[in-house]
């Protein structure tokens, strides 16, 4: 019984310990400033501290396609939208490839993580100020440029309540062709589950990467075209799990 007692007890002082330097690490972030390089240390926190929600939350993710992702170079991701989850499981999943996410400003409030993220390079973006918004647009495509990260960004602009796919914001695809980088899909499955699941049963997350649109074609593509290409890739991706 004592044994179960200090483990308890040595668990429970871990958790204290890792709060207390996520909050440490965030009094050295500033909520006022734009950080353009990725920090390390900052996402090794992040990394960590997800790996950990995913193992409470039982999220199991069965990720496929990887290898259709760009080898060298930055890249722009895009994906389906459909469940507060989908951010950290694809940050979690794709963890060796540095995203960035462009995200509503509330996300940066949200205690630990917001700081943490921002010094990850992700971005907030304005999506009742178009000029705001565009500035936001300019500057992950300079990190792509730049090669400080890859971009990761939802085309639909916010997530789907109902599961189905929502109009895109194709004027998103500009940021790859001012990066001149190419564009990545992918779709997200099984995430809106996640809240009914949860202690209940384990959550079943399939993450695909379904293809890349290479750097030729997002050079000759309009960004209307680039997204009528992703958005029917994602699709028919998607297709195969309704249909089952």
């Amino acid at each position: 019984m004592k044994i179960v007692l200090y483990v308890i007890c040595a668990i429970l002082a871990l958790v204290i310990l890792w709060f207390a330097l996520l909050f440490i690490s965030g009094l050295f972030v500033s909520k006022d400033k734009e950080y353009n390089t990725n920090s390390k240390y900052y996402r090794f926190l992040l990394n960590f501290s997800t790996a950990v929600a995913m193992w409470l939350i039982r999220i199991k993710i069965r990720t496929t396609g990887t290898e259709l992702l760009p080898k060298e170079g930055r890249f722009l991701l895009v994906s389906n939208h459909r469940s507060n989850f989908d951010p950290l499981i694809t940050w979690h999943a794709l963890r060796k490839y540095d995203l960035a996410f462009i995200s509503k400003p509330e996300n940066f409030s949200v205690p630990f993580f917001g700081k943490i993220i921002r010094k990850c390079c992700f971005m907030a973006i304005d999506r009742h100020d178009p000029e705001k918004a565009n500035v936001t647009k300019e500057r992950a495509a300079m990190l792509m440029k730049t090669g400080a990260i890859n971009v990761a960004v939802y085309p639909e602009g916010t997530r789907s309540k109902t599961g189905e796919m929502l109009p895109f914001h194709n004027g998103l695809f500009n940021m790859a062709k001012e990066a001149d980088v190419p564009v990545s899909i992918m779709t997200l499955h099984g995430t809106r589950d996640i809240k009914d699941n949860y202690p209940k049963k384990r959550s079943d997350v399939y993450l695909d990467i379904v293809g890349t649109i290479p750097l030729e074609d997002v050079r000759a593509l309009s960004p209307h075209d680039l997204g009528v290409r992703a958005r029917e890739a994602m699709l028919e991706n998607l297709a195969k799990y309704e249909q089952k």
